[in-house]
């Protein structure tokens, strides 16, 4: 499946973590740990995340610390940040806001 694969621009980055205060740029990726009410929430956000992730073909890195959870994304086969890395991320918040009533 072929893909666009061009890296945002530096102003398209900071367009994105403008208006995702909750994203961090770090490392070459985009990164942000939330905090559910229960260990149970988060996993349902985790849940959730891998099927948006799957059906994007596009898979974030994925830390599970009991009600924290941390997503990392880079599109590595692009060598950087591209919009399906921003646009995961903002499903992710739409998610987590489903979910965890946040």
């Amino acid at each position: 499946m072929a893909y666009d694969r061009t890296l945002l621009t530096s102003e398209a980055l900071q367009t994105f973590l403008a208006e995702h205060p909750d994203w961090k740029h770090e490392g070459g990726m985009i990164r942000r740990t939330y905090e559910a009410p229960a260990f149970l929430k988060g996993i349902a956000f985790v849940e959730k995340v891998a099927q948006a992730a799957e059906a994007a073909n596009h898979h974030p890195d994925i830390d599970i610390r009991w009600c924290k959870v941390t997503l990392a994304l880079v599109t590595h086969d692009a060598g950087g940040l591209t919009w399906r890395d921003t646009k995961l991320a903002a499903e992710a918040d739409r998610l987590f806001t489903e979910v965890a009533g946040r």
